[in-house]
C-alpha cells in the first residue's frame, strides 16, 4: 500500500513569482499538497523570461523551482480573474502572495481582509521584500539588494578584496525556507483554533539570520566583524587547505579530541602538546603561528590521500568540488537527492529534491513544472466553469 505524503489533502493557491514563493509552494507540492500556481496570461511567471540556459523553451530558472504544481493562466486585473481566485480560495488552505505593497493586493481584491472574509480557516502567506509594516514597507527587494543589506555581504570575500554576493539566491531560498516553516505553524495551530492567520514573511529578515553568530559577536564586543575569507573567527584550523597537487580540501578541526586526532595521526605531538595550540581558543589566537604549519604537513601529500586517511581516523574533511562533482555524488545519488520527471515537451528533467526524508509519510515527486497555463481548464472545471464558459473566459482574455 503507497503511504500518504505528510499534506495530502492540503490545497495551496500560489500566486507567487520570481523564486522565494515558488520555492516554498514547491516544497508544499513535494510535501503532498495540490498547490494550484497562478501566473500572468502571455508572459507568465517572470522567472520563465531569467535565461539563458534554456531547456526547449524553458528557462532552466523556472525549472528548477516549480515542480509538483498545477498552471492557470489567469489575469488577476480582470475582475472575473479575481473572482476566479475567490471561488478557489473559499476551498483551499494556504492563499502565497508577493505582490509588492498593501495597496497593489487591496487593488486585485486579494488581501488577507478579503479573501480571510471568504474562508475563516484560509492561512494567507504575504513575501515581500521588507514585509507589511515598518518604515520601508512596500519598497521593493530583490535577493541582492537583501545579501547587501544584511551585513553578510560584507562578511563575504577575501580579507583585502571586495564585498562579495553569495553566488545562488541565498535569500530567496532562506525566505522561502522561512515561509514554509510558517504555514506549517500555521496549519498546526489550525488544528487548535480552526482559524487561519495572516503570515508576513520579508527577503531582509531572512538574509539577516545568516548573520547568527557574527550577530553575536559583534553584540559582545560592538565591533565590526571584519572579511575573513575561508578563515573561521572562532575555530582553528578550520578552512581550505591544499594537497601536493594543488586541489582544494577543507580541514575541519571542530574540537580539541579532533586536533588531538590530526596531530597523532601525522604524527606530530609536538603540536598537541605546544601550549599555543593545545586548545582551540589558543589556537584562535595563535592562527598566524599555526597556520604555514598545517599548510607545510596537508602539501606534502595529494588530496584523496587526506581525504581517506583523515576520515579514517575521524578527522572531518571535505573535497572542495565543483557543482557537476556535486551533483554527481554517489553519496547523494543513493539518497534520492536528484529528482527525474517526465517533461510533455521537454522529455526527462532534473532538479533537486526537498532534503526532508520522513519514514511513514515520505515526499511525493509527481508533477513537472506545468507549462503556461497547462491546467487552466483542468481546474476551471473542478470549481464548475463548463467548455461553454471557459471558452468565454479566454476569449475575453481572463484565462489563457
Amino acid at each position: 500500500m503507497m503511504k500518504e505524503a505528510p499534506l495530502a489533502g492540503i490545497r495551496v493557491i500560489d500566486q507567487t513569482q520570481a523564486l522565494a514563493g515558488p520555492y516554498c509552494a514547491m516544497m508544499l507540492g513535494d510535501l503532498g499538497a495540490d498547490v494550484i500556481k497562478i501566473e500572468k496570461p502571455g508572459s507568465g511567471d517572470q522567472s520563465r523570461q531569467w535565461a539563458p540556459p534554456y531547456i526547449g523553451d524553458q528557462s532552466c530558472y523556472y525549472l528548477a523551482a516549480n515542480r509538483n504544481k498545477r498552471g492557470i493562466a489567469l489575469n488577476i486585473a480582470a475582475a472575473e480573474g479575481q473572482d476566479i481566485i475567490h471561488q478557489l480560495v473559499g476551498a483551499a488552505d494556504v492563499f502565497m502572495t508577493n505582490l509588492p505593497t498593501s495597496e497593489s493586493v487591496r487593488k486585485y481584491r486579494l488581501d488577507y481582509e478579503t479573501l480571510g472574509a471568504l474562508n475563516r480557516r484560509l492561512i494567507y502567506a504575504s513575501i515581500s521584500g521588507y514585509g507589511r509594516t515598518g518604515p520601508r514597507a512596500g519598497q521593493p527587494g530583490y535577493d541582492l539588494v537583501a545579501q547587501a543589506e544584511s551585513g553578510t555581504m560584507a562578511l563575504t570575500g577575501e580579507v583585502a578584496g571586495a564585498p562579495m554576493r553569495f553566488p545562488t539566491p541565498m535569500a530567496d531560498l532562506t525566505c522561502g525556507l522561512f515561509t514554509l516553516i510558517g504555514i506549517l505553524a500555521a496549519l498546526h495551530a489550525r488544528q487548535r483554533s480552526g482559524r487561519g492567520q495572516f503570515i508576513d514573511q520579508s527577503l531582509q529578515e531572512g538574509q539577516i539570520t545568516w548573520l547568527d553568530n557574527y550577530a553575536g559577536e559583534y553584540f559582545a564586543t560592538a565591533q565590526e566583524p571584519p572579511r575573513r575569507g575561508n578563515r573561521h573567527p572562532q575555530v582553528v584550523p578550520y578552512e581550505a587547505v591544499q594537497g601536493a597537487e594543488g586541489d582544494w580540501f577543507i580541514l575541519g578541526v571542530g574540537s580539541d579530541n579532533v586536533w588531538q586526532a590530526f596531530c597523532r595521526y601525522v604524527e606530530r605531538p609536538d603540536l598537541a602538546n605546544d601550549a599555543r595550540f593545545a586548545s582551540n581558543a589558543s589556537r584562535v589566537a595563535h592562527y598566524e603561528a599555526l597556520l604555514p604549519i598545517v599548510r607545510e604537513i596537508i602539501g606534502q601529500r595529494p588530496t584523496d590521500f587526506w581525504l581517506a586517511e583523515l576520515r579514517g581516523v575521524g578527522v572531518p574533511v571535505g573535497r572542495i568540488n565543483t557543482v557537476a562533482q556535486s551533483l554527481s555524488d554517489p553519496h547523494l545519488l543513493e539518497r534520492g537527492m536528484i529528482v527525474e520527471l517526465q517533461h510533455p515537451a521537454l522529455g526527462l528533467i532534473k532538479s533537486i529534491a526537498t532534503p526532508v526524508h520522513l519514514a511513514e509519510t515520505p515526499l511525493v515527486y509527481r508533477r513537472h513544472p506545468p507549462r503556461l497555463g497547462e491546467h487552466t481548464d483542468e481546474v476551471l472545471r473542478e470549481i464548475g466553469y463548463d467548455a461553454a464558459k471557459i471558452a468565454a473566459l479566454r476569449a475575453a482574455e481572463v484565462v489563457a
